[in-house]
């Protein structure tokens, strides 16, 4: 037997819990397929001796490849999911073998890839990499370039909206998202009264060392002026007032927030926390790693 075929072997034996890991990444079969194949060309390009744990390499490779596809349908608000692709009854005749009718089965309906449509991408690969294939929050952690806590986070945000029980959870983000843009209204237009109202008593300003540099260089036009901490709601109007006019509202990490990203890059990223529906927290990111780390969606308005 030749290396190669050894190699094709090796990777047979794989194929059907690659595939199925794809399926679940992205919810249709083609796709998955088509993600499989590319797993087994850039295994063949590889070093393949070089491997220690072959199938660890190649669920981490699908993984990957799936992420970048799922970002890429965010940023084009594709909804490629065909319902009769998760229907076992429509696609039995064509499953073989039991890793193959894992794809079908096993939970995998219509109703359950809606709702893991409706995650972010790195909500869905760490719950799907974790609760269905049970990958520990360390190798996810390298996947999706955060931490090993990060990526915890990510899955059980992901949990609980599959489990249902952020039944509201639509209607908060909604309301959060309301609530920043509000927050941005009133920063730009100078409305004292209106930023004080948004504030909870105890919010709590926190940026990092990039940020605050960046505000005492005055790199932008107006932008708030930032302290590494600032507490309570005069503090932040403060900060704040008759500034930001620069800033978007975004989604970060799903929650809303908001961004400043010239030319579409973000430079600054301002992550919201909420209280009894006012802003009780909001963290000022500049750290260009740190930035990578965040799935930041710029929205429009």
């Amino acid at each position: 037997m030749t290396d190669d075929d050894w190699l094709a072997r090796q990777f047979e034996a794989h194929r059907g819990h690659l595939r199925a890991v794809a399926f679940r990444m992205l919810g249709s079969r083609s796709e998955a397929d088509d993600v499989v194949q590319e797993a087994w060309l850039r295994l063949d390009r590889s070093d393949a001796g070089a491997i220690d744990n072959l199938g660890g390499w190649l669920t981490t490779v699908v993984a990957r490849v799936c992420l970048d596809q799922l970002r890429a349908r965010k940023s084009r608000r594709e909804e490629p999911f065909d319902p009769q692709l998760a229907d076992p009854d429509a696609t039995h005749a064509e499953v073989q073998g039991p890793e193959h009718e894992l794809l079908l089965t096993d939970a995998i309906g219509p109703a359950l890839l809606i709702v893991l449509d409706t995650l972010t991408p790195a909500e869905r690969l760490a719950f799907v990499l974790h609760d269905m294939f049970g990958m520990s929050f360390d190798d996810i952690a390298a996947i999706v370039d955060r931490t090993p806590t990060a990526a915890r986070q990510l899955a059980s945000r992901a949990r609980r909206r599959v489990q249902g029980t952020d039944a509201d959870a639509d209607a908060d983000r909604t309301r959060q998202r309301e609530i920043v843009a509000a927050f941005l209204h009133a920063s730009r237009n100078g409305d004292f009264d209106a930023l004080l109202a948004l504030l909870d008593p105890e919010v709590v300003l926190r940026a990092d060392r990039a940020a605050v540099q960046a505000s005492a260089a005055g790199q932008a036009a107006k932008a708030p002026k930032l302290t590494a901490e600032a507490r309570g709601p005069g503090a932040i109007v403060e900060t704040f007032l008759g500034r930001a006019q620069a800033a978007q509202p975004a989604l970060i990490d799903g929650a809303a927030g908001a961004v400043y990203a010239p030319e579409g890059q973000p430079r600054v990223v301002f992550a919201f926390r909420f209280s009894g529906g006012k802003v009780a927290g909001i963290d000022v990111v500049a750290d260009p790693a740190r930035i990578g780390q965040l799935d930041v969606a710029i929205l429009d308005g």
